[in-house]
């Protein structure tokens, strides 16, 4: 079904490959993608920039009989990894990649973009390339700016994100959550220091850290119910200066991540209410800082998830997989808790995983996911 060849997909694929930015940095790539649609059919597309966000790119396709519009998003920032692929297109951007296989992502936009540019779709359709994915949350930022009102606001959204567990080409989705939502921990405790011969008149924060961080292990195992379970990491701890002076102040960084808006909300007032209660028993001051930004979780709509389900496992030219719930996150989720939708994985089958510095993906996926996707779309419109 792809208009682009293969062929062309597959250089496509490599010239993005090779031009990684960071988000909100997006310059080249961005312009990059606005020159390969121009080389499209034009007759059903019009293009949109946003002053506020102008490494976005929005791209509508005027249906011929619209009953609703049709959204896809993909991603199109990279991460400040070190490519070690030995590939002749590897990045040419030092300390940065495609680590997480956004190259991928936007040459299926691109080759599914089109095809429905030389087969006008009965509905309406939205192509959003979106910035900063990885980090400052764009599909937040461009919800935020107004980005889809009116004629650009989608009635369903759909987007994808690779796999390399799952082989090259097959399309992976469940029910409920597919990506969990996250939310950055900072908290700061502060008591006073001294000299660490007269604890009586010092605060230790080493040690309310160290309760704090002893509580915080119980908030899943005994605050979660297991079956739906949860995540809390603190990574990062810092506090004292040398071995012989009470600590006046420790700072702790982490992560919360859970599979459902409502259970991150429970963990955060978990969180909270244990930094209350350290503060009460060493009479210190506790700041607990939460910041979810746009990573909510991503919940996939029912009905629309039951009916993407349905079509690849009736298409005989699709390998679907129902692939389990991943603890890792991504800011889809955000624009799926304002206009329903599915995120779904693609395969790629790569023995590196995602933010791998070897990451490889199989570039014979990309045909065979422009053509179920592509399917799938054509085959919603004729409902």
């Amino acid at each position: 079904m792809a208009v682009l060849t293969e062929k062309a997909l597959i250089q496509i694929r490599r010239d993005l490959h090779a031009m990684p930015e960071l988000a909100l940095k997006e310059v080249r790539t961005s312009a990059y993608l606005e020159k390969v649609v121009a080389g499209f059919n034009q007759q059903y597309l019009q293009v949109r920039h946003i002053d506020e966000l102008p490494t976005a790119l929005l791209v509508r396709v005027a249906g011929s009989h619209p009953k609703r519009t049709l959204g896809y998003r993909t991603d199109i920032d990279a991460l400040p990894v070190s490519e070690k692929t030995g590939l002749p297109f590897a990045s040419k951007n030092p300390g940065v990649m495609h680590a997480c296989g956004h190259d991928i992502h936007m040459t299926v936009a691109l080759g599914v973009l089109s095809y429905f540019s030389e087969h006008q779709p009965s509905d309406n359709m939205i192509f959003f390339f979106q910035p900063a994915e990885e980090s400052e949350n764009g599909g937040k930022l461009a919800y935020e700016l107004g980005v889809f009102e009116g004629q650009w606001r989608p009635d369903e959204f759909y987007g994808l994100h690779d796999n390399p567990d799952l082989p090259a080409g097959a399309i992976g989705a469940r029910m409920g959550t597919l990506f969990a939502g996250t939310t950055e921990v900072n908290i700061d405790l502060t008591g006073q220091g001294g000299h660490a011969a007269y604890p009586q008149d010092a605060n230790d924060m080493v040690v309310a850290a160290a309760q704090l961080i002893g509580q915080v292990q119980t908030i899943i195992s005994r605050s979660i119910d297991p079956i739906e379970g949860g995540v809390i990491t603190l990574g990062k701890m810092e506090a004292g200066t040398i071995r012989n002076v009470i600590a006046g102040h420790a700072h702790i960084e982490g992560t919360i991540r859970g599979l459902t808006q409502v259970m991150i909300k429970k963990i955060d007032q978990r969180l909270k209410d244990v930094g209350d209660g350290i503060a009460r028993s060493f009479n210190c001051d506790v700041k607990v800082a939460l910041n979810q930004g746009g990573y909510l979780p991503v919940e996939n709509n029912p009905a629309l998830t039951k009916r993407f389900i349905t079509y690849m496992k009736s298409n005989p030219d699709v390998e679907f997989v129902e692939t389990k719930p991943a603890m890792t996150g991504e800011d889809f989720g955000y624009l799926l808790s304002k206009i329903p939708g599915t995120m779904f994985w693609l395969g790629v089958d790569d023995d590196s995983q995602l933010h791998s510095a070897t990451l490889n993906p199989k570039e014979s996926s990309i045909e065979k996911g422009i053509n179920a996707i592509t399917g799938f779309l054509e085959s919603r419109m004729s409902e």
